[in-house]
């Protein structure tokens, strides 16, 4: 099982990003795939994910209104369209096989992180 993200870099305030994250390896019919991020001395926390049909997506509310999630499951790929970055996005973003209980959203597989860098 791998989740494999990429697309991060260093953009200014007000820029855009894109990540992408490969599944591979099994297929992941049964979650979500999700993004969560963490920032320096901070707990990981969830930022956005979107159902294997593809017509249910969910974003925490720090993000809505700027972020798009997006599958192709043909391709086993998941999109995260950030737009509209602040410095308080920076962060590492890791892209996730996710699920939904309790209240939150919780990663039952993780992929390895893609820095992301917002400059004011």
């Amino acid at each position: 099982v791998q989740l494999q993200a990429s697309g991060g870099g260093l953009v200014q305030a007000g820029g855009s990003l894109r990540l992408s994250c490969a599944a591979s390896g099994r297929t992941f019919s049964n979650y979500a795939l999700g993004w969560f991020r963490q920032a320096p001395g901070q707990e990981r926390e969830f930022v956005a994910a979107i159902r294997w049909s593809g017509d249910s997506t969910y974003y925490a509310d720090s993000v809505k209104g700027r972020f798009i999630i997006s599958r192709d499951n043909a391709k086993n790929t998941a999109w995260l369209q950030m737009n509209s970055l602040l410095p308080e996005d920076t962060a590492v973003y890791y892209c996730a096989a996710t699920y939904f209980s309790a209240g939150a959203w919780y990663a039952a597989y993780w992929g390895q992180g893609t820095l992301v860098t917002v400059s004011s």
